[in-house]
């Protein structure tokens, strides 16, 4: 990756940057680097129990959708002359990562997630549309009701004109935030609690917009300790990662047998909700790298210390393109030359109650 080369170049300059709040809470570890350890009582790693692994029986299912993942004509049936829609929604910074300032949400800056996917061999480009949902204030409460006007737009104005309908929609990627928070973890009222119950709000309104919709992946924000304005410093930008961990591990929990998330609300993949998965982790501890290298130095940011400059805008486009190019629920469908089957990427530990469900399960487990 660029930027796991000198990481530290800057020194003691990057320390005299200056930052919106001084923060005087618990060390803010990347959450892939926490572990078994906490924050506030919050334990870290992406899925429960402090791993950076789909657990074994939601990833089963998340395959199961990927395989589903098709051609489609205007109507949303099997078509092999058809299209798949992969699409964005979110805010400013969503946008900028994704793709850049686009009024047609497909021209993209060459440097973002799209412009690296229209330039890499790798990405499937006949079959596959990716489009750019993502915009300017769209914050989380944006994206709450399946009758929002951003989602209007994105069917009139974006997929309209390429000929593409909602019912061609089957993967999405979520980055929302709630602007200028003002109470942190770990508060019953903390941002992070309100934006866990927006984004389940959000998975339910997909679910009904985009009626064949297979996969959901979410990423939190950047880093934010050079903000210099209050739309969302730390440790807000920070504890969103949280807020993302809840909303997937709720929905765990319940397809687990665990009952509904009171604040999350009803995610049954099967009837309310969308799969949900981590997309890529983006939060590093500004100019200290992380264990895979990802740093965050003032030129990465605007002005404001909280949009991503085109340094910025280009790590994070670099970590979803490799996220989707590689990701066991992506690569069959966003890769070239790769076939989606059932039993791609099939974890390696399943449970009996899981084969149970799933009979092609045994044949793999037997294959292995």
């Amino acid at each position: 990756m660029r930027w796991f080369i000198k990481a530290l170049i800057f020194g003691s300059a990057l320390l005299a940057t200056p930052a919106l709040r001084a923060w005087a809470g618990p060390s803010m570890i990347p959450l892939i680097d926490m572990g078994t350890s906490t924050y506030y009582g919050f334990t870290g790693g992406l899925y429960p129990g402090g791993s950076n692994t789909i657990p074994p029986e939601h990833a089963v299912a998340g395959n199961q959708r990927a395989f589903e993942i098709k051609p489609l004509d205007e109507n949303g049936l099997p078509d092999s002359e058809g299209k798949y829609v992969m699409l964005s929604i979110g805010m400013s910074n969503a946008n900028q990562e994704f793709c850049g300032n686009s009024l047609d949400g497909v021209s993209c800056n060459e440097w973002t997630f799209m412009g690296q996917a229209a330039a890499n061999s790798d990405v499937v480009s006949d079959q596959m549309v990716i489009v750019n949902g993502a915009r300017g204030g769209g914050v989380a409460t944006a994206w709450v009701s399946p009758s929002s006007p951003n989602y209007d737009q994105i069917r009139d104005e974006l997929l309209a004109p390429l000929g593409l309908t909602e019912e061609q929609v089957q993967v999405v990627w979520v980055k929302v935030a709630n602007p200028n928070p003002n109470t942190p973890l770990p508060s019953d009222n903390a941002d992070a609690t309100i934006l866990l119950a927006r984004m389940g709000s959000i998975a339910r309104a997909l679910r009904v917009r985009y009626p064949n919709l297979q996969l959901v992946f979410l990423s939190s924000r950047i880093y934010a300790g050079y903000a210099t304005v209050t739309l969302n410093p730390e440790p807000y930008a920070y504890e969103s990662g949280f807020a993302v961990k809840g909303l997937i591990e709720a929905q765990i929990d319940q397809m687990n047998g665990g009952g509904i998330d009171p604040r999350a609300g009803n995610l049954d993949y099967n009837s309310a909700a969308p799969w949900l998965a981590w997309g890529p982790y983006l939060w590093a501890d500004g100019p200290d790298p992380r264990s895979d290298g990802l740093f965050w130095i003032p030129q990465d940011f605007e002005t404001d210390g909280t949009h991503p400059s085109q340094s910025g805008e280009e790590k994070a486009g670099t970590l979803l393109l490799d996220f989707f190019l590689s990701s066991p629920q992506t690569a069959c469908w966003f890769r070239s030359e790769q076939t989606c089957h059932p039993l791609f990427f099939l974890p390696l530990i399943i449970s009996a109650e899981t084969a149970s469900q799933a009979p092609w399960v045994i044949i793999q487990a037997a294959a292995d």
